[in-house]
């Protein structure tokens, strides 16, 4: 089950909406086959390991090691509980049940009625880890979110407006930082930024810094004064403005969408985002974004970066408080990352 969690890791980041599942084929105590889920449409991770076994008689005998629950419903692909009955596998162990309603135990049920012997929950908090995203989006009817942030030794976002002369990024964090973020950006299906951000530093929210697919770019402009010159309306990458006001601007890729801009402003983010189908949102700024969310609890991860750069004034960093998970250099830079207490 290790190597199924480990199999699964590869997807991360090209298998939305799907989960990343990993599985492994064993027989007599040798691995005969395995396989990870690579991307929507294309095969499951059962699937590619059935096919990875070369005699095909051992699959008789064999054991399938999978992490998460074998479909038992028609999508892109057939159900794959179908498979393993069809090719006769006598057990079946899974990591942990698959929370989507389509399948949802369903899968279990249906190899146990064709004498399927299954056992359930090996390794599972491993297993429900590696797919915190898929999980959170099915249960909580809203995305895996996650808070990122780079301050300054003493806790700024930016030094004072005065002393930034150009509409450009004002980078805290060193290169190899600047690196990771990317590679981050690529494992989530959105990215999300308020207006101050868009209009001070003009981000291009991609990840060019890191092989891999580029996140949605999501920008709250609640009076549409994102300027047209803006990279996020260059068409380059799909973009969601969510705004207060009518939009009659036509951009190639860029699309609009109302929600109000009140109290429950990141409510209404997670239910908007929730109906588009996205199970996971870096929240990258600035600093009313991160504490909207932070204010209301709605946040599962922070990362926060703190550069070596001193600057005694300027845009407060915010703060949360949470289980640390992890803190460690990366160069001149300092990681932590911390888990919300739900």
């Amino acid at each position: 089950m290790q190597r199924c969690v480990q199999l699964a890791q590869n997807g991360l980041g090209t298998t939305y909406p799907n989960p990343l599942v990993g599985s492994v084929l064993v027989c007599e105590g040798k691995i005969i086959g395995e396989g990870w889920h690579q991307k929507a449409g294309g095969p499951h991770a059962e699937v590619v390991a059935i096919n990875a076994v070369k005699d095909k008689s051992l699959l008789s005998k064999a054991t399938l090691y999978v992490s998460l629950e074998p479909c038992s419903h028609f999508g892109k692909t057939p159900p794959c509980s179908n498979l393993i009955i069809e090719k006769q596998i006598p057990r079946v162990v899974i990591g942990t049940l698959d929370p989507n309603i389509q399948v949802a135990g369903k899968g279990i049920e249906k190899l146990k009625n064709a004498g399927i012997q299954v056992t359930v929950g090996v390794m599972e908090k491993e297993c429900n880890k590696l797919n915190k995203r898929f999980f959170t989006f099915h249960l909580k009817k809203r995305p895996y979110i996650i808070l990122k942030w780079a301050q300054s030794i003493d806790g700024y976002l930016a030094p004072p407006q005065e002393k930034r002369t150009e509409k450009k990024p004002f980078w805290i964090s060193n290169a190899y930082s600047k690196q990771r973020v990317h590679k981050w950006r690529t494992e989530e299906q959105a990215i999300l930024v308020g207006t101050q951000t868009v209009v001070d530093d003009n981000p291009q929210l991609n990840s060019r810094e890191w092989w891999g697919n580029n996140p949605l770019r999501i920008a709250l402009d609640r009076t549409l004064k994102i300027p047209a010159q803006a990279h996020l309306l260059d068409n380059q990458i799909p973009t969601l403005i969510l705004t207060e006001k009518n939009s009659m601007k036509e951009y190639e890729n860029v699309s609009y969408e109302k929600i109000p801009f009140d109290e429950n402003l990141a409510e209404s983010i997670c239910s908007v985002l929730y109906q588009k189908g996205i199970q996971s949102v870096l929240v990258e700024g600035g600093a009313q974004t991160l504490n909207t969310f932070i204010a209301k609890g709605l946040w599962d991860e922070a990362r926060i970066i703190t550069g070596s750069q001193t600057f005694g004034n300027g845009i407060k960093a915010p703060q949360v408080s949470g289980i640390y998970l992890s803190n460690t250099n990366l160069e001149t830079d300092q990681l932590q990352i911390i888990r919300n207490y739900d």
